[in-house]
């Protein structure tokens, strides 16, 4: 989208993004398509839609630091877990993820320079990432929300919130981009590609916990990694494709952990929900 449209104005990005999103979920609920919302407190509400307008409006703006952030992410969610829901992670498991977390950063982290303010806009997203994940996994869970539910009642705040803070983090210039259509219908085209892929972001996230998730999309990023080097000959170097083995073998060792502490537990699970419910 930069590369070819141009647009470096990445908070407003952002902010079409959930405008598109809005959109469409408006014209699947004229369609009564979303079912009805059970009763919530609105602070929750409210406390989702920031921190997703933190999340991906801090991610957008520090993409370079971000692969560093994401690292810390699984330590975060463990500890907010464990002292929102008294949530215990097991010492087989803390290694597992350990391992994952410190091969994905070996297989990511490759560049060596520093920014002060890329830096501290990307540990500033870490603690809303990690809330906003727990929270779409707990209220889908455990007040039996859906996720195109949520994402109604949440959209509207989060572009409030993005609204905000397009000019303390965008440059300015926004007014003077060339809006023409090829450029425009680029990125309303990333704003169904974004919806789609919050869309799946949030069922995944209903579906299993907030921490596989992370697990998940370190998975992806490691096999992209491993793909674009026997497919396509890229050579992300010797050290980025050992770390992401590692990152695979601890992945591995985390869904055989799932997978036994699933036979453990009485009653009747989904196969999904078994091998990710950690």
């Amino acid at each position: 989208m930069l590369k070819n449209a141009g647009f470096h104005f990445l908070v407003l990005l952002s902010f079409i993004h959930y405008v598109v999103t809005l959109a469409l979920i408006a014209i699947l609920n004229a369609l009564s398509l979303i079912p009805p919302s059970p009763p919530l407190k609105s602070a929750l509400l409210f406390t989702l839609g920031l921190v997703m307008s933190l999340c991906t409006g801090l991610a957008n703006v520090s993409l370079k630091y971000n692969r560093v952030a994401k690292i810390t992410v699984t330590p975060t969610i463990v500890l907010a877990e464990y002292l929102w829901y008294k949530k215990k992670v097991s010492f087989p498991k803390v290694v597992a993820l350990a391992v994952v977390s410190i091969g994905a950063a070996v297989a990511t982290v490759t560049d060596p320079q520093f920014n002060l303010f890329g830096a501290c806009v990307a540990l500033s997203w870490i603690i809303p990432s990690a809330t906003s994940k727990i929270l779409w996994s707990s209220l889908q869970q455990r007040e039996n929300w859906t996720a195109l539910a949520l994402m109604w009642k949440t959209t509207p705040i989060s572009l409030i919130c993005l609204l905000i803070m397009i000019p303390t983090l965008d440059p300015p210039g926004a007014f003077s981009y060339s809006w023409n259509y090829i450029n425009t219908s680029m990125i309303l085209i990333s704003g169904v590609s974004g919806f789609l892929l919050q869309w799946s972001a949030a069922f995944a996230l209903g579906a299993t916990s907030a921490i596989s998730h992370v697990v998940l999309g370190q998975f992806k990023t490691c096999v992209l990694l491993l793909g674009n080097y026997y497919i396509f000959g890229s050579n992300p170097g010797t050290t980025s494709i050992c770390g992401a083995f590692v990152a695979i073998a601890g992945m591995s060792f985390y869904t055989y952990l799932n997978l036994q502490n699933g036979k453990l537990k009485s009653g009747k699970q989904s196969p999904w929900k078994v091998v990710f419910a950690g």
